[in-house]
């Protein structure tokens, strides 16, 4: 599902942001990549999404060779990609309602099928009463599941999630978790970078662990290692 061959990325002078990363996510797996900031973990987001290109190696997401992507298939290639950032990114002049279905008009999904759609999507993140709602009138955690909401509503096979908790407190932030494990369960595959030691501990999920642009340890049903 995402394959990274021999990747390397550099800003300029200096050391790496990544250097000589190799890296299989399967089909279906739910993973965290965890770190200290300037580990890496936010160059290896970016490069997924296209937003930047290695400096040499080689990416493959989804079949595609995300190295070769041209500039005018990047949009498609998204689509296939859904995200969720720590400070949400919400369209804070339109309702709850409006910003989940703003992912399904991008895509050109027909009227009746979006309203058929989102209605499902909000109550499967617990939030189908507060449609008319907007951003403002939610709390931190009713906003990520709002995002949450619009990162899986057009079924992607992958959902990339940046510090997903990070401005959350523990009870939301858990309830994020057990969505993305729920929409895990359904056959999407769930990359999360994070610095909650607690969920990852507590989860024992695949634990990529990386430190100054290098995997450290990936571990089968791992922790949240000191990198010491």
């Amino acid at each position: 599902m995402i394959i990274l061959e021999d990747v390397n990325k550099s800003y300029g002078k200096g050391a790496p942001a990544l250097n000589n990363i190799s890296l299989h996510i399967e089909k279906g797996e739910f993973a965290f990549i965890v770190g200290d900031s300037g580990s890496g973990k936010s160059t290896l987001i970016k490069l997924l999404l296209k937003e930047l290109t290695p400096t040499s190696g080689k990416i493959y997401v989804n079949n595609t060779d995300v190295t070769r992507l041209k500039h005018s298939r990047i949009p498609k290639y998204r689509r296939g990609i859904g995200t969720v950032f720590q400070d949400f990114r919400l369209l804070k002049d339109r309702n709850v309602y409006e910003n989940v279905a703003f992912a399904q008009r991008v895509i050109s999904v027909p009227g009746r099928e979006i309203r058929k759609n989102v209605p499902s999507v909000l109550s499967l993140v617990g939030l189908a009463e507060k449609y008319k709602s907007k951003p403002k009138e939610l709390s931190g955690g009713e906003q990520q599941r709002v995002a949450l909401a619009r990162a899986i509503i057009n079924k992607p096979r992958i959902l990339l999630a940046d510090e997903p908790t990070g401005n959350l407190d523990p009870k939301n932030s858990w309830e994020i978790m057990k969505l993305l494990e729920q929409i895990n369960k359904n056959g999407t595959t769930v990359l999360v970078v994070t610095h909650n030691r607690e969920i990852v501990n507590e989860m024992r999920k695949r634990v990529i662990t990386m430190k100054k642009g290098v995997i450290i340890s990936d571990q089968k049903k791992g922790g949240y290692i000191d990198e010491d």
